[in-house]
This record gives C-alpha cells, structure tokens and sequence, in this order.
C-alpha cells in the first residue's frame, strides 16, 4: 500500500530533479501540500513524514482542520496557507487563522485582511493572484491592473506582500506550460524594478511543477501527487 509517506517522498525526488535542471537550489522552492478535502488524519501523517505547510481551499474546512491539528499536535509547527477563493464576508477568519494568503486580486479583500488581522500574530503574507491566461471563469487580476493593484497592497498595514501566484489555463505541452509560468516571473520582475519587495511565485501543481521550477516558482502547490484522488463534497462553506 502507497502511503502519503511514501508519496511525498516522490514528489520531493521531482522537485529535486527540476530544481537540478533549473541550476537551483533546493531551498528555492517550497512545497505547499494541498490538503483540502482531506481529514485531518491525512495531515498528521504528512507531518509526521516532515510535511509542515498546508493549502486550504475552503474556509470552514480549512478551520476545523487547523483547530483539530493544532490539538492534535500541539507543540508542532505548522505553516497554513489559504489558497481558495475569498468572499468578502468571509474575510475575518482568514485573516485570524492562516498565514498566508495566495488568492488576492482585489484592493477590497486586501484592506479587510488588513484590517481583521490580529497585530498579536505579525503580518499576514500575501500573494496577489494574476488571471495569467485571460480566462473569463478564472479568478485573477489582470497583467494590466496588477501595477496599481500591487502598490496599494504593499502600503496596506498588517499585510507582507510577497509575490505572485497563478493557476494557468491547464496545457500538456511542457513548452506551453513554461510560457504561462514565464509571463508571471516577468509581471514579478517588473514590480521589483517598480521598487516592491517580491521574493514569492506561487505556481505550479501535481502535473506541471517540473515547468513552473523551470520558470522560477518558489512555491509548488500539490495535492493529489500527495494526498490522492479527491472525493469532492459540497462545500460547507
């Protein structure tokens, strides 16, 4: 039987393997463990395997595993990023339960996060999401108002912006994936030479990480390469 284990130490032999061929350093790049839709249990066997950061998608789910973990595992810690879409009512138990956010693309749920969050708990890291491929269903900035939307971030209290992420119009030619991850390195470099702090790209998953190291990702987000196939529930939300 394949265990998570078992599972996340492959996935970390193709980070490896990328990284090597991105003349990186492993150390570059993180490893997000997407743990939505699975209980509890399946991140305490991740931890236990030397996983300690974790995706969250669903807020309400997202909470009662984090609180269940916490008392699980006291003494461990564990790094929560909420990597879902943010309604605006819904911003107050972000901002008090994770520390990091990836999906942020508007100035409204930026000045809410700001304002929500607990000054106890230091600032709350902030990746602005880029609609990079122009899709009308996908959430997302857009390239042209990502300047304006990304000073005004940064001058927010509370908040760290660290960088970019991106879920790119899904593509099996490794080529392709590489020019979707390469326009949002790009949209990074440009705001560092405007001057802003960005050391974050939150990009690529189970089947095109290889392609998003290539292109300068510091931070893969995995789920079923870890955890296995999802079982799907209406969101409780």
């Amino acid at each position: 039987m394949v265990t998570i284990a078992d599972n996340l130490q492959a996935v970390e032999a193709t980070i490896a393997a990328a990284v090597k061929d991105a003349n990186r350093v492993r150390s570059m790049v993180q490893l997000l463990a997407v743990s939505k839709t699975f209980p509890a249990e399946a991140v305490l066997e991740a931890i236990a395997a030397g996983q300690h950061a974790f995706g969250e998608n669903y807020l309400q789910e997202g909470v009662e595993k984090i609180a269940a973990v916490a008392r699980a595992q006291p003494d461990t810690p564990v790094e929560w990023h909420f990597i879902g879409p943010i309604q605006s009512n819904k911003t107050r138990p972000i901002a008090t339960s994770f520390s990091w956010v990836h999906t942020v693309d508007r100035l409204k749920i930026a000045q809410r996060l700001s304002e929500q969050r607990p000054p106890e708990l230091g600032p709350l890291n902030i990746c602005l999401q880029v609609n990079i491929s122009g899709e009308a269903t996908k959430s997302g900035a857009t390239p042209d108002e990502l300047p304006e939307l990304a000073a005004k971030v940064a001058a927010l209290p509370k908040l760290r912006l660290r960088g970019l992420m991106a879920i790119p119009e899904p593509q099996t030619d490794p080529a392709l994936q590489r020019a979707a991850f390469a326009r949002l390195r790009k949209l990074g470099e440009a705001l560092r030479a405007d001057g802003l702090i960005i050391d974050t790209l939150s990009m690529g998953m189970s089947d095109d990480m290889q392609s998003a190291i290539l292109e300068g990702a510091t931070i893969v987000r995995v789920g079923s390469a870890i955890f296995g196939t999802r079982t799907y529930h209406k969101d409780s939300e």
